[in-house]
């Protein structure tokens, strides 16, 4: 079928005067208008689980739901992962970033219906976990197949691929914006104009799509409230900052760490992989139980589900004070350890579901931990009146920005997402401050991001750079170079047998009487010339050489260079002086890229 689909929207597109790849745009639309469409059935389960969970308050039994109903989500989840088997390269966008590197951008659709099933019975069943990292990878998954009907060659696989992926997002957090940064700068790390025009394509229709349906923010927004006082940002704040974006950083290595010591205890253990959801979610509920038990609650704990919920409380300025005027601050002790068991029993809940294979995504996660971060110090800077006006719910939005970044490593997408929930302009300077802070601290304290951790062992390099940024990065003279076996063009080829029993050379230099650069004997010529061995010594050294390959400077990037090697289909070429007339010696194809790789390493590490 997509042998017939693909080239009459081509024959089509060139007789009205497109070009030849113009059929992107109407794809990218095409999958926007999908995905909005599957995010409103996606969200309307999750709404209708909180739903359930606000009328559980007071409920008779509620201590044994709390326990239980974890584990109905994990043993539906262990049941999907035995039926709709995957390849095991991670959960939710940490498979999205595998396909993209290692498998060419494709995604089998049964891995989008699995996340689909899997995600909806994990959050819908109190599981800590979001719906973002589902959302994408359903995205991703779709916008795979809508390639592969169409019979899209590899790149343009991975900038459908990339459509769904920011539909998906844009779609459940109404920001389109960050649903188009967070796939160029977290999944395919290209901002080309050809990829980057069908993704913003995508992410505005899905968004439109979805709000045209919902009519309001699809997960939360901040009301009105928030800004009940004006919030300007100077130069006094900046330590403020400062100490929220340090805090989130630290506080976002340790989540990473803990995610990824989480999943590595339960894959060395025993347990069957389809029960292993089932025991993270039984711990969950004796996690819950015991919360309902210590805090002497009738509700449904805060850090069961997506959390947008406890994120809409603790985003509420009203949260923070005893009265209407939000002038007197509440009684520290008692909400302060409330929002501190609670961020920190957050992350424990969250490695319980996701590091024991449980579905769903690990942004919503981070936005209550950096939430309840950020109200903490802000009810600190509040109470000391450093700033006026300032409440702790300005100091949580912060760090739900901070957070993000620190865990993602992702600043740029951080920033936007939470300016778009927002839709205010007065938060963009902390926002940028604390969201680059946090990324910098955390990735001081782990090199690697809640997505890649589990990439990075299976061999997967990310860089903080593209690998053609780095190229560009590099050049020549970072490389180790050979010491050139030299000849002259008048010397007997018998010479080159001689220099190649003592050196082990297999490619040599030819000059001239003057010692300038005339060109080169490469190995296949020589092997060449060895079928007639015995004229080897009746045959001189110009008539073996090749004048028509480039040489390389000390100046010129790694780019150019790997473009030489591509086009004259050699193992080595010369590198001369600035000037052109010095012989430096000889670089390799494989030094070049062991350097190369060198360098994704020591950029994974920065």
């Amino acid at each position: 079928m997509q042998r017939m689909i693909a080239p009459h929207l081509r024959r089509l597109g060139a007789r009205m005067g497109f070009h030849r790849d113009w059929y992107l745009y109407l794809a990218a639309a095409v999958i926007g208008l999908m995905m909005g469409l599957l995010a409103i059935a996606f969200i309307w389960p999750l709404r209708q689980s909180e739903h359930f969970a606000e009328s559980l308050t007071g409920a008779a039994g509620l201590w044994w739901m709390v326990l239980l109903l974890p584990a109905v989500g994990g043993l539906i989840t262990g049941i999907l992962i035995t039926v709709l088997k995957s390849d095991g390269a991670g959960p939710g966008i940490t498979a999205v970033i595998y396909a993209v590197h290692r498998q060419k951008a494709r995604m089998p659709l049964r891995v989008g219906i699995r996340k689909w099933l899997a995600s909806t019975a994990t959050i819908g069943s109190g599981g800590s976990a979001g719906a973002e990292g589902p959302i994408v990878t359903i995205g991703a998954a779709a916008g795979s197949a809508v390639a592969k009907l169409l019979g899209t060659g590899s790149q343009h696989t991975g900038t459908l691929l990339g459509c769904g992926a920011a539909a998906g997002l844009a779609s459940v957090f109404n920001a389109p914006i960050a649903g188009v940064f967070f796939v160029m700068e977290l999944l395919l790390r290209d901002f080309s104009l050809r990829t980057f025009a069908p993704i913003v394509i995508a992410a505005v229709v899905s968004s439109a799509t979805t709000q045209g349906v919902l009519g309001d923010a699809a997960i939360f927004s901040v009301d009105s409230a928030f800004f009940h006082q004006a919030v300007g940002f100077s130069a006094s704040q900046i330590p403020a900052y400062l100490v929220l974006g340090l805090v989130c950083g630290l506080l976002g290595a340790v989540f990473v760490r803990a995610l990824d010591f989480t999943e590595r205890t339960f894959a060395s253990s025993k347990l069957p992989l389809a029960t292993r959801p089932i025991v993270g979610a039984l711990l969950l509920g004796v996690l819950g139980v015991g919360a309902l038990w210590f805090t002497g609650s009738d509700a449904v704990p805060g850090f069961y589900g997506n959390g947008y919920p406890t994120i809409k409380s603790l985003l509420s300025p009203d949260s923070y004070y005893q009265d209407a005027g939000n002038t007197v601050l509440a009684a520290a002790g008692p909400l302060l350890l409330a929002i501190g068991m609670l961020t920190l029993i957050k992350i424990a809940a969250t490695c319980l579901t996701v590091g024991s294979g449980g579905a769903g995504g690990l942004f919503a996660p981070s936005l209550l931990v950096g939430a309840g971060t950020g109200a903490i110090i802000g009810y600190f800077v509040s109470a000391t009146g450093w700033f006026p006006g300032a409440s702790p719910a300005h100091f949580a939005l912060i760090g739900m920005a901070a957070m993000v970044a620190a865990t993602t490593h992702a600043p740029l997408t951080a920033i936007l997402i939470v300016y778009e929930v927002t839709q205010t302009y007065e938060v963009i300077l902390p926002l940028m401050f604390a969201g680059v802070v946090g990324t910098i601290v955390s990735r001081i304290a782990c090199r690697e991001s809640v997505y890649t951790y589990r990439l990075s062992r299976m061999g997967v390099r990310m860089g903080a750079m593209s690998d053609l940024t780095i190229l560009r990065r590099l050049s020549a003279q970072d490389v180790v170079l050979i010491d050139p076996a030299i000849v002259r063009r008048d010397d007997s080829a018998q010479k080159l047998l001689d220099l190649s029993e003592t050196s082990q050379a297999i490619d040599f230099i030819v000059v001239d009487e003057h010692e300038h650069y005339c060109g080169m004997v490469t190995a296949g010529a020589l092997r060449e010339a060895l079928v007639y061995r015995e004229s080897i010594p009746l045959l001189q050294v110009y008539e073996l050489q090749r004048s028509d390959l480039p040489t390389v400077t000390p100046e010129e990037t790694l780019d150019v260079v790997l473009d030489k090697f591509s086009k004259s289909d050699v193992e080595s070429l010369t590198m001369l002086d600035d000037r052109g007339e010095k012989i430096r010696g000889l670089i390799t194809r494989s030094n070049l890229m062991r350097r190369y790789q060198s360098a994704l390493d020591e950029d994974a590490s920065e």
